[in-house]
C-alpha cells in the first residue's frame, strides 16, 4: 500500500487524544489520514474546570506541535515548591522541603513545570488539529473488529456509520470502551479517598509558588494560576480526602465548605474565594496489563490511571502520545504499515514499564504521607529533611518531575520537531 493510503483513528478527544492526533497529521506524509472521533467535540472546552501540571517535557512537545503559543499567556511558571506535613489543627506547618531555584529554572534554563487550564490547552489543541487537516468527528467509537486477514479494523461509531482504518488509538479514558472489546485485563484498585478539585481566588499573590501540604487524610495541593478572579490571583487546589467525608463536604453550605478549605488552605495568601464549584472524583491505580492488541493502541487513560499526588497523570498520557506518534510517523514514512505488531510493540516496549513505574511511586508516597502513625511521620520528616540539605538531590528530583528525555528519548518531548 502507498503511504498516502494509511488512515490512522484516534477514539477520545480529551487532551491526549488531539495532542496525538496533531502530532502524526503534522508529521505524516502528505495524504495519511487521521479521523479523531468523540462526542464531546460538540461541546464548548471551557465546561473543563480542572487545571493541570505541564511538566518542562509537555511544554517542549506543546511548542514542537506549535501550540505552547496559544496558551502561554494563560500558563503560570512554578517559580517555587514547598512541603509541609502535619495535622489539620497543628497551629504552625513548618515546611520540611522546599525547592526555591532548583524549581525555578531546571534542565535548560525552563521552569520545571507550567499550570495550565484544561479548557485553555483543549481549545487550542483543538483548532489546531482542525487548522493541521485532522478530521474531527462528533461521534465515539463503539468497537473496532479487526477485518479477516488482518489488513485493518472496521470501527463502528455511536452515530450508526463504519469507518475502515488501518489503526485505532484507544484514548477514551479509565473506562475505555476499546479496551473492554479487545479483551485486555486491567490491575489495579479504588483508593479509600476522593479527589477534590477547585479554583481559588486570593487576596494576596501566590508569586508562583506551589505548595503540597500533608495531612493524615491526603495531601492536599495548592498550584499556582494565572491572575484574575474576584479577587485578583487565583490557585487551582487538589484535595484528596477519606472517602466517606466526601458526601458530607459536598453538602455543605458554600460559607461552610469555605470555611474547611480555608482550615487547609491557610491564611498566608489572605481572603479567599470560590472561583468555581467544588467537584470529586475517586482516586484509583490502575494499569491495562496490555497496551496494544491488534491493530490497537492504549494511550493516556486507557492506558493506566495513578494518584495525584505528584501531578504526573496528564504528563504520562502526553509521553504517550510522543512515542507512539514517532512509531506512527516512522512506519507511515517508510510506506510500512502503521498498525503492524511490531510497530505496536516497540511503542508498549517504551512505555508500559515507565508507566508502571510512575504509578508505584505514586502508590507508595500516597501511602507513605495518607497516615498519622508516629514512628511513620518520624521518618518521612527526617527523610525531607534530609533531601532538603542535599541540593543534588533536589536538582534530581526536580530533573524527574520536569520528564525531559535524555538524547534518544521521544524527540518531541526533547522539542523536536517529528
Amino acid at each position: 500500500m502507498s503511504e498516502s493510503g494509511w488512515r490512522i483513528g484516534i477514539a477520545g478527544g480529551g487532551i491526549v487524544g488531539l495532542a496525538l492526533a496533531l502530532a502524526v497529521k503534522r508529521a505524516a506524509p502528505a495524504g495519511a489520514e487521521v479521523v479523531l472521533c468523540d462526542p464531546a467535540l460538540a461541546r464548548d472546552p471551557a465546561t473543563d474546570r480542572r487545571a493541570y501540571a505541564i511538566a518542562a517535557a509537555s511544554r517542549r512537545m506543546l511548542s514542537a506541535l506549535d501550540v505552547w503559543a496559544a496558551v502561554a499567556g494563560q500558563a503560570q511558571e512554578m517559580r517555587e515548591m514547598a512541603i509541609t506535613d502535619s495535622h489539620l489543627a497543628d497551629p504552625v506547618r513548618p515546611v520540611f522541603l522546599e525547592f526555591g531555584h532548583e524549581a525555578d529554572r531546571g534542565e535548560g534554563g525552563e521552569p520545571f513545570a507550567h499550570m495550565v487550564e484544561g479548557a485553555a490547552l483543549a481549545r487550542a489543541l483543538r483548532d489546531a488539529c482542525g487548522h493541521a487537516g485532522v478530521e474531527l468527528v462528533e461521534s465515539g467509537v463503539r468497537r473496532a473488529v479487526p477485518e479477516t486477514g488482518g489488513g485493518a479494523v472496521q470501527a463502528r461509531l455511536t452515530d450508526g456509520r463504519d469507518l475502515r482504518l488501518h489503526l485505532v488509538c484507544a484514548a477514551d479514558g479509565k473506562r475505555s470502551r476499546l479496551r473492554e472489546s479487545a479483551g485486555i485485563g486491567w490491575s489495579g484498585w479504588t483508593y479509600p479517598q476522593s479527589g477534590l478539585t477547585a479554583i481559588i481566588g486570593h487576596a494576596r499573590d501566590h508569586e508562583g509558588r506551589a505548595v503540597q501540604h500533608f495531612l493524615p487524610s491526603g495531601p492536599f495541593a495548592m498550584l499556582p494560576l494565572t491572575r484574575g478572579g474576584s479577587l485578583g490571583h487565583r490557585s487551582a487546589i487538589v484535595w484528596s480526602e477519606r472517602r466517606e467525608t466526601v458526601s458530607h463536604m459536598l453538602a455543605l453550605d458554600p460559607d461552610f465548605l469555605l470555611e474547611e478549605i480555608e482550615r487547609r488552605f491557610g491564611l498566608e495568601l489572605g481572603e479567599i474565594a470560590l472561583e468555581t464549584p467544588v467537584e470529586a472524583f475517586p482516586l484509583e491505580f490502575g494499569i491495562a496489563r496490555s497496551f496494544v492488541a491488534e491493530r490497537l493502541a492504549l494511550v493516556g487513560d486507557a492506558a493506566h490511571v495513578i494518584h495525584p499526588i505528584a501531578g504526573q497523570g496528564l504528563n504520562l498520557g502526553l509521553k504517550d502520545a510522543a512515542v507512539l506518534a514517532e512509531e506512527i510517523v516512522a512506519a507511515v514514512r517508510l510506506g510500512m504499515d502503521p498498525g503492524a505488531a511490531d510497530v505496536l510493540e516497540r511503542y508498549q516496549r517504551a512505555r508500559r514499564a515507565d508507566a508502571l513505574a510512575m504509578g508505584v511511586v505514586t502508590d507508595a508516597l500516597n501511602r507513605l504521607f495518607s497516615n498519622d502513625v508516629p514512628p511513620v511521620r518520624m521518618l518521612r520528616d527526617l527523610g525531607l529533611g534530609l533531601v532538603d540539605r542535599m541540593p543534588a538531590a533536589k536538582r534530581f528530583f526536580m530533573r524527574e518531575a520536569a520528564g525531559v528525555p535524555k538524547a534518544g528519548g521521544p524527540r518531541l518531548l526533547r522539542g523536536e520537531a517529528l
